[in-house]
């Protein structure tokens, strides 16, 4: 079994984002919790309007204290649609809030990129986004939108608790690859969020070879950072 894999490479949880293989959601937490594996956070809609229902009995069933999502591009292209985006998402951190859970938001290329003026995308995102929502940096993405992830990383501090590891070309379309084999500079990654990061989070969105063999490549690359 995939998760029975995943626990005896060493990984001491997991991170939902919907269920495959034929397994429920209430049946993965119970071979989660067999297996010794923490749920740290769960990928679901945007909690707001009819999504928010859903994204709180998700949170519910995998007993976890954290929501992540994000948006597309054109959620960052402009100023103006940054603070609506941060609008959307304040409301997503005030919903959560009142059913004792935190919202974070997960990036992609798109924050990293600059606008017209010049500004990298996050730069404006902060001005507006309320202090209660977290920050899932991904450290590819950040590097694929032109920005130092190990300084993004310095830059969020404590706002940044969970961190997506991946590893690879750092160019669209192209496969990633086990943590340590590409491109991004993991060992400063990993420095600049020693005081910070409560998970360091495996995630391949694609790979050339084998994915299962890249994450136990992945966890050994790490355990030796």
């Amino acid at each position: 079994m995939l998760f029975r894999s995943i626990a005896e490479m060493g990984y001491a949880g997991i991170e939902t984002c919907g269920y495959s293989h034929g397994v429920a959601a209430k049946d993965a937490v119970k071979i989660f919790k067999d297996l010794g594996l923490t749920v740290c956070s769960a990928h679901t809609g945007v909690p707001v309007g009819d999504t928010l229902k859903k994204v709180l009995d998700e949170a519910a069933v995998v007993g976890c204290k954290r929501v992540i999502s994000g948006v597309g591009g054109e959620g960052f292209k402009t100023a103006d649609a940054i603070k609506a985006t941060c609008d959307k998402f304040n409301e997503a951190a005030e919903n959560v809030a009142k059913a004792g859970l935190t919202f974070g938001v997960h990036n992609h290329w798109w924050e990293f990129e600059k606008l017209a003026d010049g500004t990298p995308a996050y730069k404006v995102m902060l001005q507006h986004v309320d202090p209660r929502v977290f920050f899932e940096l991904d450290v590819y993405w950040i590097q694929t939108g032109g920005c130092n992830p190990a300084a993004v990383v310095a830059e969020f501090g404590a706002r940044a608790p969970l961190l997506h590891i991946k590893d690879g070309p750092c160019v669209h379309n192209q496969p990633m690859t086990p943590v340590g084999e590409g491109k991004v500079d993991i060992p400063a990654v990993v420095k600049a969020a020693k005081h910070n990061a409560e998970w360091l989070i495996v995630e391949l969105d694609t790979c050339a070879t084998d994915k299962l063999e890249a994450v136990g490549k992945s966890y050994q690359y790490l355990a030796g950072h």
